[in-house]
C-alpha cells in the first residue's frame, strides 16, 4: 500500500490508538486528578501523533526527524506518568501495564522510522 498521508503510516495509527487508550483511562481518574495527572497524560498521549503528522507536513527529512524525536520524548514522559499513576494507585497495574506494552512497542517503531529517515537523508 502507498502511502498517500500520515494517517497511512502504522506508527501514526499506532500513537492514535495509544492516545485513544489513555483518554479512556483517565476518564475514569479521580476528578481532583482533572488538571494533574487526567491532563499530563492526555497532552502527552496526544502529543505523540500530532508531531508525526506535523514532521510528516514538513519539507526536509532532518525536520521530520526532529519532530520524530519529539514525539519519541512526549512516548517517553506519558510512560513516566502511567508509572505514577499506578504507583499513586489512580490507575491499575492492569490497566496501565497494556499501555505500557503499547509504548514500548511504538517506542521502536519510531526508532526505526528515525534510522530509516536518517539513512535516506544521507547517502553514503
Amino acid at each position: 500500500m502507498a502511502i498517500e498521508s500520515y494517517r497511512d503510516l502504522r506508527v501514526w495509527q499506532e500513537a492514535m490508538n495509544l492516545a485513544e487508550a489513555c483518554y479512556r483511562l483517565t476518564s475514569a481518574f479521580p476528578r481532583e486528578e482533572m488538571f494533574g495527572l487526567t491532563a499530563q497524560i492526555r497532552r502527552a498521549a496526544v502529543s505523540i501523533p500530532a508531531n508525526i503528522a506535523e514532521g510528516y507536513g514538513r519539507d526536509s527529512k532532518g525536520s521530520y526527524g526532529q519532530f520524530l524525536r519529539v514525539a519519541q520524548g512526549s512516548l517517553k514522559e506519558l510512560e513516566t506518568h502511567l508509572i505514577l499513576s499506578q504507583r499513586l494507585g489512580v490507575a491499575a497495574e492492569q490497566s496501565v501495564q497494556p499501555l505500557l506494552g503499547s509504548g514500548d512497542s511504538l517506542g521502536r517503531m519510531l526508532r526505526a522510522l528515525i534510522r530509516s529517515i536518517e539513512r535516506s537523508s544521507n547517502p553514503a
